[in-house]
């Protein structure tokens, strides 16, 4: 019994470092690829990223504020096919989707009043169904224009 409890722990040291060591690729991820997509933007200093698998979708909620030009930028693994963004208001307006925009990477946008906006991100699946879906990392990144 007690080998069966030093297994069982082990293993879940080992289950949780790995999970570590994914989270901290994705961010490594976001830090380098992603936020070239900011351009001249500045970044709010926040890395969202998740591993996501086809067919996966994640929401972000954020606060925005009034008179300010922000831009929304989307970035994913190569192996993943198109990943899609959907901004809504608290009320479910769609204010903006990528699927509309030909899977645009960035949105820039400017409020007319300070809002918390719901961000849904949802990777598409390939055409081709695999024994094995396609997983990688996905990353939303903010930015400001500063005056």
């Amino acid at each position: 019994m007690k080998r069966i409890v030093q297994i069982s722990f082990i293993l879940t040291l080992l289950l949780a470092f790995n999970v570590f060591s994914t989270n901290a690729q994705c961010k490594g991820f976001a830090k380098k690829i992603c936020k070239e997509e900011l351009g001249a933007y500045t970044h709010d200093g926040n890395y969202h990223a998740a591993i996501l698998v086809e067919g996966e979708e994640a929401e972000l909620y954020k606060t925005f504020y009034s008179d300010q030009d922000y831009r929304l930028a989307i970035c994913g693994s190569d192996n993943l096919p198109a990943i899609e963004f959907t901004v809504m208001d608290a009320n479910s307006n769609i204010l903006y989707s990528n699927a509309d925009n030909d899977y645009g990477r960035t949105w820039d946008f400017n409020l007319e009043s300070s809002q918390q906006l719901k961000i849904v991100i949802k990777v598409s699946t390939f055409e081709e169904v695999a024994d094995d879906p396609a997983s990688g990392c996905v990353a939303i990144m903010f930015g400001l224009m500063t005056k």
